[in-house]
């Protein structure tokens, strides 16, 4: 089996040119629209870009929505169920586990099979599985639904996040990727919020049948309206001059530009066909675009696929991304699990729907944190590679990162000090909602340069990115109730100099990013 480098795939390590010379308003595409191919998704309209990674936004924000939505409910199960808070946390402590672990198995099956089934079949699984939680008699049953559950929310994971390569460009993926993160963490946030007032009024079993219902709608919208991402660019044309001139229109989300730039793509396919024996590709009807069978892969086979992932795990980005995620989502879900417990006793003694309101300092740090990971980094790498000669560097992605450094190990220590000694219940609010902050930002800033150094290997990265930090964060959470018991400042202290320590591993990265990308582009390792 002969093995290649990333330099075999790419020559250019990550660094490209953003910006035409002399005209710092227009990007260079990357990667370029294939001119002769209108079923390209990157020359789809925007608004069927849209729908199709919005309708794939929602089935990751359902997928959390009533598995870590249900922590208010978790002291009123352990009474009912008569469980420990230890086995009661199982809820959502293995099906963390199996949101991480079973990215290996999705991700490899629609590298081969397509993503478009993928997605159909498991957005079907996951609301049946939600009707299962609805009806489930024992604690037991509650337990495996929420874990097929989590089986079938897992397709989401890695493969959410690479169809924003898949349908986007370059300079859109920090911002688009910002908008996935606010689902998945929405899930999370605004589950729990709802399902504190449901438990609270009727009972946490409808919960789960508002779960089912939503992603039954979720189900028909992925059927009818997510055509394949999938696209083989081996051999597109690496320059398309003319239509970086009127790539402004992605920035401003013009139709009118959109439709001038794709009247420019197309007269780049004339071009072409003119001057070589090239032919444009007939576009696909909508019932073709919806088949659930567009072909496998030619040159490679599943076992490959399956194994191709893990020697990633060497690249530095790669490692950092999946460590900075790992401990900020693992961060939120120990508070998420010790909310319940800390504040329906006293000297609390709130009620379910009162721990739900938590989460609103949660939703809003997870859409700050969204925003300024995605959004304010596209225009800060914007900015940099133009005072850089239109030259784009992965590491100006990284720059950011001293934002959550800064507040997520404060929102630890406010959080910690207010559990141990019963402070006023903001200093719970505020410690989570600024801990909330990392869960958006360092994922969306770290996977978006870690696509940016590896794209032709991008669905891959992202794989390890997701399946390992859950699987971390898992570790992490598995000891959290006897880590609390020894104490919240401790506990909670010692979570934030972990925090601060895994973020400064960006200091080398920024310092000597671009060496260290040359570097390992040489790195025979890629199967």
């Amino acid at each position: 089996m002969r093995l290649h480098s990333l330099r075999d795939l790419d020559s250019s390590d990550g660094t490209v040119k953003l910006h035409e010379a002399g005209d710092t308003g227009h990007f260079v595409l990357h990667p370029t629209p294939n001119p002769l191919d209108p079923n390209d998704p990157l020359r789809w309209p925007r608004w069927k870009k849209h729908v199709a990674f919005g309708s794939v936004c929602a089935f990751t924000f359902l997928g959390n929505f009533a598995i870590g939505g249900l922590a208010p409910a978790f002291y009123t199960l352990s009474i009912e169920f008569n469980k420990s808070q230890s086995e009661t946390s199982g809820l959502l402590l293995w099906p963390i586990l199996v949101l991480g672990a079973f990215n290996f198995f999705w991700v490899p099956m629609a590298n081969y099979f397509g993503k478009r089934p993928i997605f159909v079949f498991a957005s079907l699984l996951l609301s049946l599985c939600y009707l299962w939680g609805a009806v489930a008699d024992t604690f037991e049953s509650l337990l495996w639904s929420n874990i097929i559950a989590a089986f079938a929310a897992s397709s989401t994971e890695a493969l959410g996040a690479s169809i924003v390569n898949d349908l986007y460009f370059l300079h859109e993926r920090a911002n688009l990727m910002g908008v996935y993160m606010n689902f998945i963490s929405g899930g999370n946030t605004i589950g729990p919020l709802i399902c504190g007032f449901i438990v609270q009024s009727v009972s946490w079993r409808w919960h789960k049948w508002l779960a089912f219902i939503l992603t039954a709608i979720n189900f028909l919208a992925v059927l009818l309206l997510v055509p394949e991402t999938r696209y083989d660019r081996t051999g597109t044309d690496d320059a398309l001059p003319s239509a970086s001139a009127s790539s402004s229109s992605l920035k401003n989300n013009s139709d009118e530009e959109g439709a001038a730039m794709e009247k420019t793509i197309s007269a780049r396919g004339k071009e072409m066909k003119t001057n070589s024996s090239a032919e444009a590709k007939p576009k696909k009807t909508y019932r073709e675009q919806l088949s659930l069978w567009t072909g496998v892969p030619k040159d490679t086979n599943l076992l490959k696929l399956f194994l191709r992932p893990f020697p990633l795990i060497v690249y530095p980005a790669v490692a950092f991304s999946f460590l900075g995620y790992a401990v900020s989502l693992a961060w939120v879900v120990a508070i998420n699990i010790l909310n319940p417990f800390l504040l329906q006793v006293a000297p609390y003694n709130f009620g379910p729907s009162i721990v739900g309101l938590i989460n609103i300092p949660g939703l809003l740090g997870n859409l700050f944190g969204a925003w300024a990971g995605g959004w304010l980094v596209d225009r800060y790498s914007d900015r940099y590679s133009k005072r850089h000669g239109g030259v784009f560097q992965p590491e100006s992605r990284l720059h950011l990162l001293w934002i959550p450094t800064l507040i997520v190990p404060a929102g630890c220590l406010a959080f910690g000090y207010g559990g141990q000694l019963g402070l006023h219940w903001t200093s719970l609010f505020f410690g989570y909602g600024m801990v909330a902050v990392g869960l958006t930002f360092v994922p969306v800033a770290t996977m978006t340069y870690a696509s940016d150094c590896y794209l032709p290997v991008n669905a891959d990265a992202l794989l390890l990115v997701n399946g390992l930090k859950n699987i971390v964060a898992f570790g992490f959470l598995w000891g959290v109730d006897a880590w609390a018991q020894t104490g919240y400042v401790n506990s909670f202290g010692t979570q934030a100099g972990i925090y601060v320590a895994i973020l400064a591993l960006a200091i080398p990265l920024i310092l000597f990013g671009e060496k260290i990308r040359h570097r390992t582009a040489q790195w025979r390792i890629i199967l």
